[in-house]
């Protein structure tokens, strides 16, 4: 084994603050119309219901054993992707269920991979889902935003290369094998977060700095450089800290799994777990997990080009919401008041809130999930950029809390960003589980 290198500086701490009250446990780091009322104009008039259901658009490729050139169009993508970290593109790659042979699928900027399948082992691939740092000099400490999500893979050398830092979650993944945290050369990495996983065999951070695991199991673990955390994972190093560097929780004290797109059949539907309380290792080891199916049709999917007016209309009607990959201007708050609404983005779909609006609020109810967004501040100042209950916030949550999964935030970098607070939470009982909060320390604008 290779011994890791002498950790490199970190980046510029963020400056960002988030504000939270009494959340609960907290993480570090097709188309079928559904029948739904007609909205009221403040005139009394019936406006046109937005309708549920529909494509997925442009940017969600889809795949099945049979489709041709696979590994053709994955390359395609990765080449736009690989070195754009401030870039407009972003994209969902989808694999139905089945087995997919000899398959290399390098995953760069904005791209999340994942399986269609209930289950992990649904969707298998005999080969690898790989990210390196060959675009910076063997230097993974700016590969962000991007996903692996629902797969399981059989790794071409046994081991699968996963060289990630900041906002890139490897989430209900099996790995039939081991899982290299570096890059290719044990260059620079400075650490990311694995959830609801299964590798077989041993993981290695090596130069990762550091590392966030929860409700996993793991064949072992090799090393840690500035600390490595566990909560509720088997197969953990026991806790250590500072030498080594391990902070272990036998349990995860409250928890709850991102919602997913999978297919049932021919048709899409969106699989929503339930919270899980004192969890160890996955959720599926046993078969299909707790919690809800809910059909396309009861979502708004959301393209590039829609509005905050119609994104809240459809809202008020009933209606989730399912962002497809691409950015989204809004010129006022998308606001969410009813309880257990989902608002699931696909492939980085990112929101930039246009003169100085809040992005997105969420009232004091239960149950909203908010999973797999980016939101990118404008160049008009915003207070706030995500907020979750009004100030003064006090009903009790905790039976069916909202939760933030996958949720980043970023101010400058991609251009001129400015906002005061990038997310606060006043509504008890929050899980905010992964998130990156982040204020540039490179790029444009910061």
């Amino acid at each position: 084994m290779h011994a890791p290198p002498t950790p490199p500086t970190p980046p510029t701490a963020p400056r960002t603050r988030l504000r939270t009250r009494a959340l609960g446990f907290a993480a570090l780091a097709v188309a079928m119309l559904m029948s739904v009322p007609t909205a009221q104009t403040a005139f009394g008039e019936e406006a046109k219901a937005v309708p549920g259901g529909g494509d997925l658009g442009p940017n969600v490729h889809v795949f099945d054993p049979s489709t041709p050139d696979i590994q053709g169009k994955v390359d395609e993508i990765f080449k736009k992707q690989e070195s754009a970290q401030f870039g407009l593109d972003r994209h969902a790659l989808m694999f139905k269920p089945g087995t997919y042979d000899n398959i290399n699928a390098q995953i760069g900027f904005y791209t999340q991979i994942a399986g269609l399948g209930l289950h992990p082992n649904d969707t298998t691939f005999n080969g690898d889902v790989t990210v390196d740092a060959g675009w910076f000099d063997g230097n993974a400490t700016q590969n962000f935003w991007r996903s692996a999500e629902n797969l399981t893979l059989n790794p071409v050398s046994g081991t699968n290369r996963w060289a990630v830092s900041q906002a890139a979650p490897f989430r209900r993944m099996h790995v039939k094998g081991g899982l290299n945290l570096a890059p290719d050369g044990y260059g620079w990495a400075s650490g990311g977060y694995i959830a609801d996983s299964k590798i077989d065999g041993e993981v290695g951070p090596y130069s990762q700095q550091q590392w966030y695991t929860r409700d996993s199991s793991v064949g072992g673990w090799v090393n840690g450089v500035w600390n490595m955390t566990f909560s509720g994972v088997e197969g953990a190093p026991a806790n250590s800290f500072p030498e080594p560097p391990y902070t272990t929780l036998d349990t995860t004290p409250i928890s709850r799994e991102k919602p997913f797109l999978y297919l049932d059949g021919d048709d899409y539907k969106v699989f929503v777990p339930e919270k899980r309380e004192n969890a160890r290792g996955v959720s599926w080891a046993d078969g299909t997990p707790a919690g809800e199916s809910i059909p396309l049709n009861q979502f708004y999917v959301v393209k590039e080009g829609a509005d905050a007016a119609t994104i809240n209309a459809a809202v008020e009607q009933g209606l989730h919401l399912l962002f497809t990959p691409g950015v989204y201007h809004i010129d006022e708050t998308i606001t969410i008041d009813r309880a257990d609404t989902v608002a699931l983005g696909l492939g980085l779909a990112t929101i930039i809130p246009d003169n100085g609006v809040t992005a997105i609020k969420v009232g004091d109810v239960d149950g909203v999930k908010l999973a797999g967004l980016l939101v990118d501040a404008g160049p008009v100042n915003s207070e706030t950029l995500i907020e979750v209950g009004p100030e003064n916030a006090s009903a009790d949550h905790s039976a069916n809390p909202t939760s933030l999964q996958d949720v980043f935030v970023r101010i400058g970098g991609a251009g001129p960003g400015k906002a005061t607070t990038s997310i606060v939470v006043n509504s008890d009982d929050t899980i905010i589980d992964h998130t990156w909060v982040w204020r540039a320390d490179h790029g444009e604008g910061w």
